[in-house]
């Protein structure tokens, strides 16, 4: 991946007009292109995977051990609410958040969703060697990414904007190309 500081911020006149949200399957980009982006932009990067580990002093895959999966969404609609009430800036989510109807709506209301949307192969090359991934801890960890991709696509169709992938794509060539879908839809002034 190319380095993050490789194009020069987007000018004063390119404001942000609300939240943006990067959803998609774990791997596809969502925070290093989330925080890439909102530091082209000048605004705010946060991640509600980071903000519930903070508020629970724990691991993701420690919430969901401990606490089971329905409990953590729970939470995360929570935070997820929290976040976008702070106004422009871009947020990443955790790969299931955009599942939830709930969700969708408070990002419809609030802010834009765009999908980063990556194939299997990709995804699975960004995450094969991780161990914070706890919907991943089966016996056939791709085979869990590809059913999971499978199950996840109709929900993430439903995002506002879609920006795919590719594995030539640095950092940079995607939050360029995450910025041209925002201009073109209006959500940069």
């Amino acid at each position: 991946m190319g380095a993050m500081g490789d194009k020069m911020p987007v000018s004063g006149a390119r404001r942000l007009t609300r939240p943006v949200v990067l959803v998609g399957m774990m791997g596809c980009g969502k925070t290093a292109v989330g925080t890439a982006l909102a530091s082209r932009l000048a605004v705010p990067f946060r991640d509600s995977d980071a903000e519930m580990a903070s508020a629970a002093r724990m691991t993701i895959a420690e919430i969901f051990e401990r606490d089971g999966e329905t409990f953590f969404r729970d939470r995360e609609t929570e935070v997820l609410k929290r976040l976008l009430a702070e106004g422009p800036g871009v947020l990443s989510t955790g790969g299931g958040a955009f599942l939830r109807e709930e969700n969708r709506a408070a990002i419809n209301s609030a802010g834009v969703s765009v999908w980063l949307k990556a194939d299997g192969d990709l995804l699975w090359q960004r995450v094969r060697h991780k161990t914070t991934r706890p919907l991943l801890m089966t016996g056939d960890p791709r085979g869990t990414l590809e059913k999971l991709l499978r199950e996840r696509t109709p929900h993430y169709a439903k995002a506002a904007l879609v920006v795919d992938a590719d594995p030539a794509y640095a950092i940079a060539d995607m939050v360029d190309r995450v910025i041209a879908v925002l201009a073109g839809a209006g959500v940069l002034e």
